[in-house]
This record gives C-alpha cells, sequence and structure tokens, in this order.
C-alpha cells in the first residue's frame, strides 16, 4: 500500500465542484484509491457521497491512498490536484 498525507488548496474544500473534480480524476486513474482524514476511515475517492461526507475544508491534511504500488502514478496525480487546488483536471 502506498499513501500521501496531503493539504487541501482548494480553499472551500472538499464540496461541490472541487470534489467533483477530484472524483473524476480519481475515477479516471482506474485504480482503486481511498481518501480519509487523519485518523479517520478511508472512503472511496471515486465517490462524489463518500467524498462529500469527509467534509475537508482549504487547509485541512487528508491522506490518499492505493492498494498497489505500481498505483503511485496515480497517486501522486491526485496529491497534487488535491494540494493545488485546481479547477480542472490536469492533462495526463
Amino acid at each position: 500500500m502506498a499513501e500521501r498525507r496531503v493539504t487541501v488548496g482548494w480553499p472551500e474544500g472538499l464540496h461541490a465542484r472541487p470534489a467533483s473534480v477530484f472524483v473524476r480524476a480519481a475515477t479516471a486513474t482506474g485504480v482503486p484509491v481511498t481518501i480519509a482524514r487523519p485518523g479517520g476511515a478511508p472512503v472511496n475517492a471515486a465517490s462524489m457521497l463518500a467524498v462529500l461526507t469527509l467534509g475537508a475544508r482549504g487547509g485541512d491534511e487528508v491522506v490518499l491512498a492505493v492498494s498497489t504500488q505500481d498505483a503511485e502514478a496515480a497517486l501522486e496525480r491526485l496529491a497534487t490536484l488535491v494540494r493545488d487546488g485546481l479547477d480542472e483536471l490536469p492533462a495526463a
């Protein structure tokens, strides 16, 4: 398992549009990715409802994880998206 701790860069946090961008990016990786608050239960990063229930705000830390080492590139791409608060999906 590989994981990254990252600070949410979107000022409004992971809700509405930012969560939608994140969920689309997580789905596009093609690998199972989870997201959690530190110490909390991980949820499916490809589920809009699950991501919204985290209540992650701007400046909060989240933990992204994948179950296989070969998914490391996907994990890094999602970590960059969350940290930098991009409004659109970066090019693959």
